[in-house]
């Protein structure tokens, strides 16, 4: 019997308060990195220690690996499975063959090694008992003080030996965090590296904003106002989206606050970044011109296909619609969800002129009608010849200046273009009997097909300099291809 390592774990495991199957494994890794300074660094070692006895063992060990893989770099620690089966082991790849060696004594330099490790991961499950009681937390906001700043983040002290850390990154540009100052910031996620769990904090995080406002405004978390959406530039602005189902409830105020009291209250903890309060709407444009605030929009156009507006203001606010850098329309846009293009009224106007010309003369020339007829679809909402072949007859139906026969013949016309377009698309796709053609690649044909040669006869028309030109073959290849392709020619003159 081993006394000196039951002493040990008993002794260790009593003072550090952790359980003794730690100690053991810190024990088992200690004799390990023993016997490896005695037989080879390289080599893999295990050790298995008795729990009752305090007897062990001493196993060198090699991985199993297949004969194929590229990750084989170490006889020292790998044997492929060949050679293990040719060795007569029974092994499958991935498992472990051992054989004993030697025991190393338990003696003061395993002893040393052995306390080094307890240690080491003694602070490792103090680390993660500290942490543990974090991760139902996060998404939550943490209150702590600075413990250290510098040039990597901040370091929060939570209270009870748990810390945070907040990167560089994370922390709100311009900001200076006092050692002792006390810091709020948004749980963002437990990281697991090579010192253990870490508990990651942010001050930039657009839900550090949300929180705040749970935080000071008490009619959200009693679910009187709701936040919709929220978008912010980090120290500089931020927009925030709120409604309510009470009708007696004004959502915005109630964020605002008395005398902005609320609102001054978030501003200060994100270090003066100004926060606008935008009233959610379920009409789209209504909702955006909101969020433009305070911005004055005079004209939407709405592009519900690519979910993208074009918005019209005075030309004398457009600097103040689009704001320094671009940062109100892009945070307009990230709050909406919606592709935001500010320009002034007139550019707006111009842009919207051009766009209703383009869709007359599209009707008036693909379907052959006068400008009035073109107008009247416009006006109506149609703008592409998809629409006009195929809305539903009854919508149509219900504009008052055709009746059933202009609209079934607008709908023919329609249907006609479409597949004119459709077949001068397929033109360009080269035929069956030139991609079937000795020496023929799919790469090259789809090439000459784009030239105009589609076909074999069209293929035997060409000369040597012209199908070298636009293939890019040398002479001999392309004489021997246009011969390949005129041999229809001189089979139909003997017959």
């Amino acid at each position: 019997m081993n006394k000196e390592i039951l002493y040990v774990v008993d002794a260790v495991s009593n003072e550090k308060n952790v359980g003794k199957e730690l100690i053991f494994e810190a024990v088992e890794t200690a004799l390990a990195m023993a016997t490896r300074k005695r037989f080879g660094m390289h080599m893999d070692v295990r050790v298995s220690v008795d729990r009752n006895t305090g007897d062990y063992k001493t196993f060198r060990r090699w991985q199993v690996l297949d004969d194929e893989d590229p990750e084989f770099e170490s006889p020292e620690r790998q044997i492929l499975l060949s050679y293990a089966l040719n060795r007569g082991l029974k092994a499958e790849v991935g498992d472990y063959i051992e054989e004993p060696i030697d025991s190393v004594e338990f003696g003061r330099i395993a002893a040393q090694t052995a306390k080094q490790v307890i240690v080491a991961k003694v602070r490792e499950a103090e680390r993660e008992k500290l942490v543990s009681g974090y991760r139902n937390r996060v998404g939550q906001l943490l209150m702590g003080t600075v413990k250290r700043a510098d040039h990597k983040g901040v370091v929060m002290d939570l209270g009870d030996n748990a810390e945070a850390f907040i990167p560089k990154e994370e922390m709100i540009p311009r900001e200076r965090a006092q050692v002792g100052a006390r810091i709020r910031g948004y749980l963002k996620e437990i990281k697991e590296d090579q010192r253990g769990p870490q508990i990651i904090v942010s001050r930039t995080d657009v839900n550090f904003l949300v929180e705040l406002m749970r935080l000071e405004v008490p009619e959200i978390n009693q679910e009187m106002i709701e936040i919709m959406g929220a978008a912010r530039d980090p120290g500089q602005r931020a927009k925030i989206a709120v409604r309510t189902h009470l009708p007696n409830v004004d959502p915005v105020g109630a964020c605002v606050g008395m005398r902005g009291s609320r609102i001054q209250t978030v501003t200060r903890e994100l270090n003066e970044e100004r926060v606008d309060i935008v009233l959610w709407d379920e009409d789209i444009a209504t909702y955006v011109m909101n969020a433009m605030a305070p911005a004055e929009v005079l004209s939407i156009v709405v592009d519900e296909e690519n979910k993208a507006m074009d918005i019209g203001v005075d030309a004398d606010r457009l600097s103040q619609a689009i704001g320094k850098g671009g940062q109100n329309v892009r945070l307009a846009s990230e709050l909406t969800g919606w592709t935001l293009n500010v320009m002034s009224v007139e550019e707006a106007e111009e842009k919207n002129a051009a766009e209703q010309r383009a869709i007359l003369d599209l009707f008036i020339s693909k379907l052959d009608v006068d400008e009035e007829v073109a107008t009247i679809l416009a006006d109506e909402g149609f703008s592409t010849l998809e629409e006009v072949a195929y809305v539903a007859l009854d919508e149509f139906l219900a504009i008052e200046a055709f009746d059933q026969e202009i609209v079934e013949e607008l709908r023919d016309r329609a249907r006609n273009a479409l597949l004119t377009q459709a077949i001068a698309q397929d033109s360009t796709l080269p035929a069956d009997d030139l991609l079937g053609m000795d020496n023929m690649t799919e790469e090259l044909a789809y090439e000459l097909a784009k030239h105009g040669v589609r076909t074999m006869e069209d293929l035997a028309e060409q000369s040597v300099d012209e199908l070298m030109e636009i293939s890019g073959l040398d002479e001999d290849a392309a004489a021997a291809l246009i011969m390949a392709a005129r041999a229809p020619w001189f089979s139909d003159a003997q017959q």
